[in-house]
């Protein structure tokens, strides 16, 4: 059985209580007040308003401890028991009861649907480890479904004997097949990063991992069709420089002092997934990558985040006034950011990855 915290314990302890002093409270001022003004009838609301936040066995207690009250009233001021005020007061505990019963059943599955959602994402996407060689990293996820952790974006990210390499993508639409969609994509990567293949050459195995899986939806009857936004990185160890190839996706950002700067693409490729369509040649652009830089991944549902007067997140403005020193610090400032910004819950999935590399020992 899952434990509550000390504090969480104590703070329904104190809730639990408050139903009893209300009734307590009425039970005591009743006898000083003339019965024409009939408080007791008050005594019927209180196990309404504590089912909604009190478990149905301490809703049952109350309705008893009510009932129990209003015959101590009807003794104190010599009356008969009101039967017709009797009865309501007993089927309005029973009725609060079912429905706190209700509540607690839905509460319960709600968080077995967030237990389940969790481990999903840690199976698809797993937070990238804080150390990848020489670089210091750090990711956030924020799924656009409701109680979802994990949606169509995607990021992974492979050690090779030379270097890391790293993909960033959203798949096309949302929902249960948009994240098959994107968990296939992370298995294809990571099974062909790790081969000595140039980065085009890892495109175009993406692009056919895609469109094999494509074939497949539509053998089955499934919407066939399907691509993904992705962004594919090699950063070397020895070399101070990241080489990229852009399938329709966000450029990087390349944070430096008093300077944000869009890594683009000199000659993009199509999504992975349509390469079929046209004659798709996958290009390597290379920038530079210093120790002092910050490499900052994003997917589209961060800069096309819009507020309640439709206007886009502006990503690289916000970035400008920063100092970028931990790539977790960036993240909490951009994740809050860009949360204030929307001023509620985001439209689409956003994803979005620091990269920074280290001038000293990573484990120490």
């Amino acid at each position: 059985m899952r434990t509550l915290p000390r504090d969480e314990r104590k703070r329904r302890s104190v809730l639990a209580v408050l139903p009893f002093l209300a009734i307590l409270a009425i039970t005591l001022i009743c006898p000083s007040q003339p019965a024409s003004l009939h408080l007791c009838d008050l005594l019927i609301m209180v196990p309404v308003i504590t089912a909604w936040y009190i478990c149905a066995r301490v809703t049952a207690l109350v309705g008893i401890t009510a009932a129990a009250s209003t015959a101590a009233l009807c003794a104190i001021h010599h009356m008969a028991l009101p039967v017709p005020q009797m009865t309501a007061l007993i089927v309005t505990a029973i009725c609060s009861t079912t429905c706190g019963h209700v509540r607690e059943r839905r509460q319960r599955e709600l968080i077995q649907v967030r237990t389940v959602s969790e481990a999903a994402q840690l199976a698809v996407l797993p937070p990238l480890p804080r150390h990848l060689g020489p670089l210091h990293t750090a990711t956030v996820y924020l799924a656009a479904e409701d109680e979802a952790q994990v949606g169509g974006d995607l990021y992974a990210a492979v050690r090779t004997p030379t270097g890391t390499r790293l993909i960033i993508g959203d798949v096309r639409g949302k929902g249960l097949t948009a994240v098959g969609d994107a968990a296939r994509l992370v298995g294809a990567f990571r099974e062909y990063a790790r081969s000595p293949d140039t980065l085009p050459e890892l495109a175009a195995e993406l692009d056919r991992s895609v469109r094999y899986n494509m074939s497949e939806a539509v053998e089955s009857g499934r919407d066939g069709e399907c691509f993904v936004t992705a962004a594919i990185l090699e950063i070397p160890d020895a070399e101070p420089v990241v080489r990229s190839v852009t399938c329709g996706h966000p450029p990087p950002l390349r944070l430096r002092p008093n300077e944000v700067m869009a890594l683009e693409a000199s000659q993009p490729a199509p999504p992975l997934g349509l390469a079929a369509l046209t004659r798709t040649t996958y290009h390597l652009d290379t920038h530079g990558l210093r120790a002092d830089d910050t490499l900052l991944l994003y997917t589209d549902g961060v800069i096309e985040a819009r507020n309640t007067t439709g206007a886009f997140y502006p990503l690289t403005e916000r970035l400008t006034t920063q100092t970028h020193h931990h790539p977790a610090e960036l993240l909490q400032h951009i994740h809050t950011d860009l949360l204030t910004h929307v001023g509620g819950p985001l439209g689409d999935d956003a994803a979005i990855i620091a990269i920074k590399r280290q001038t000293s020992n990573p484990q120490q």
